[in-house]
Formats: C-alpha cells, sequence, structure tokens
C-alpha cells in the first residue's frame, strides 16, 4: 500500500509540474494568463446566442436559446482545443522523456486536464455573469450535469490517447483534425437533443458517446423542461475501447520516440 501511495505521490507531483510548464509556455506569466481560456467560449456563446435569438426568438423547444448555446459551445470548444493540443504533443515534449519519472501519457493527461478545468471555469463564470441577468437558469439537478460533464471528458480523454500517437505516426492527422472536428459536431450533441429528432435518427445519434453524455448535462441544467435520453454506460464503454487502443499505440510509438 505505501509503494501505491509513494507512486501516486510521484506521479501527482510530475502532472503538477507539466501543468505548470504548459500554461507558462502557452499564456507567459504577465497578463491574465490561465484566465484566457475563458475568453473565447464567453465571447462565442454569447455571441452566437444572441444571433440564434434573432434568427429564432429568445427560446427553442422550450429552453433559453442563449443558455442552451452556452451550454454547447464550452464542451465544443473543449472537445476541439483537446484534440488539437494532442498533435505531435510526443514530438515537442520528447525531451522531458529524460526523465524517467515522466511518461508520454503525462503529456496528453495534461493537455487535456488543462482545456476540462478551462472549460469548467468558463462555464462557472457565463453560469454566474448570464445567470445574473436572467439568461440561464439555476441547474435543476446540479448532480446529472457535472456528471454528464465528467463523462463527456473522459470521452475527450480516451479519444485523445488514440488521436496523439496517431499524429506521430501520420502526418495525414494533423491535416484532416480540423475539418474531422467540424462534422462531428452533428453527433457531438452540442447543439441539438435526441428529442428533436426523428425516432429513427434519434437511435443513430445515441451511438454517440457524446450525445448522450450531453443529454445528461442539459437534463441537469433545465430538469423537466427537457426529455433527456441517455445511457449512462454508453459513454463508459465507448471511453475503456478507446483507452485500451490508445495506450497500446502509446506504447508503440513511445519504443521510437528518440530522447535527445
Amino acid at each position: 500500500m505505501s509503494g501505491l501511495r509513494e507512486g501516486w505521490d510521484s506521479q501527482s507531483r510530475v502532472v503538477k509540474a507539466l501543468m505548470l510548464r504548459e500554461l507558462t509556455t502557452r499564456f507567459g506569466r504577465e497578463n491574465i494568463g490561465f484566465l484566457w481560456m475563458m475568453v473565447e467560449p464567453l465571447l462565442f456563446a454569447v455571441l452566437v446566442g444572441i444571433m440564434w435569438t434573432y434568427l429564432k426568438g429568445p427560446d427553442e423547444h422550450g429552453v433559453g436559446i442563449i443558455a442552451f448555446v452556452a451550454s454547447g459551445y464550452i464542451p465544443l470548444t473543449f472537445l476541439r482545443h483537446s484534440f488539437t493540443r494532442c498533435v505531435s504533443v510526443f514530438l515537442v515534449n520528447g525531451s522531458l522523456l529524460y526523465h524517467r519519472q515522466v511518461k508520454v501519457t503525462d503529456f496528453i493527461l495534461v493537455r487535456v486536464l488543462i482545456e476540462f478545468i478551462g472549460g469548467t471555469m468558463a462555464w462557472l463564470f457565463i453560469a454566474f455573469a448570464l445567470g445574473i441577468l436572467g439568461y440561464i437558469p439555476v441547474p435543476a439537478y446540479p448532480g446529472m450535469m457535472v456528471a454528464g460533464w465528467l463523462l463527456y471528458g473522459l470521452v475527450i480523454l480516451s479519444v485523445c490517447f488514440v488521436i496523439a500517437p496517431l499524429s506521430e505516426v501520420s502526418e495525414v492527422i494533423e491535416k484532416i483534425l480540423p475539418v474531422s472536428t467540424y462534422i462531428a459536431i452533428p453527433v457531438s450533441g452540442v447543439f441539438t437533443m435526441a428529442s428533436w429528432a426523428p425516432p429513427g435518427v434519434r437511435e443513430y445519434l445515441l451511438m454517440s458517446p457524446m450525445v448522450n453524455a450531453m443529454e445528461m448535462i442539459r437534463y441537469g441544467l433545465f430538469g423537466d423542461y427537457i426529455k433527456p435520453y441517455y445511457n449512462i454506460w454508453n459513454p463508459i464503454l465507448v471511453s475503456v475501447i478507446f483507452m485500451t487502443i490508445g495506450l497500446v499505440l502509446c506504447r508503440r510509438v513511445r519504443r521510437d520516440l528518440v530522447v535527445e
């Protein structure tokens, strides 16, 4: 048990150190630094929400349009940034592998974790600011909302474990990833709900783990104003599959990495 605790403490220190290094490299030590991660989702959520309000009115299927857009755009930003940041992550940080405590999987975990924390902070900030103005309701079921967000983060992390090693093997991944991210929007559940789709389409939508997680997030936020469709085991099972594949790929790529 003591050996397990020592290993956990050592790995925790490595992750913290890598997070500080990543934040300093990306944002510097001046101005508001890490808080910049909240600016993009805040601006886009508000601007897109205003545009949708102008085009569709203040409500969509009985829920506030700005709250709906904000609750979807933050996960979309988290998805897009996490996928992009994991491309060539081994090559950029390869020199750190000189330290035997540092593993290639730490690089992926740190980058996704930073985006996850940034997305969480952005959501809290937006919910507080727009909640005061009456555009976002108090979550009806906070526990359900948090569970959905954690599952969404788990799915993104597992996919990044596959993207990162594949991007080291082939440059094609880096080229097609931006386009693939936008193509994936319809099956990400960020701008639609399963209850709005015809039954035949809904069946296929619910095969997506991200749709299931988003349904939980929206149900936690809007409560009984919406009819959610989700299966909690879908994102868990898909995450385990992708994580397993990703760990195997990471191990193979690690053998070919040259530590300088």
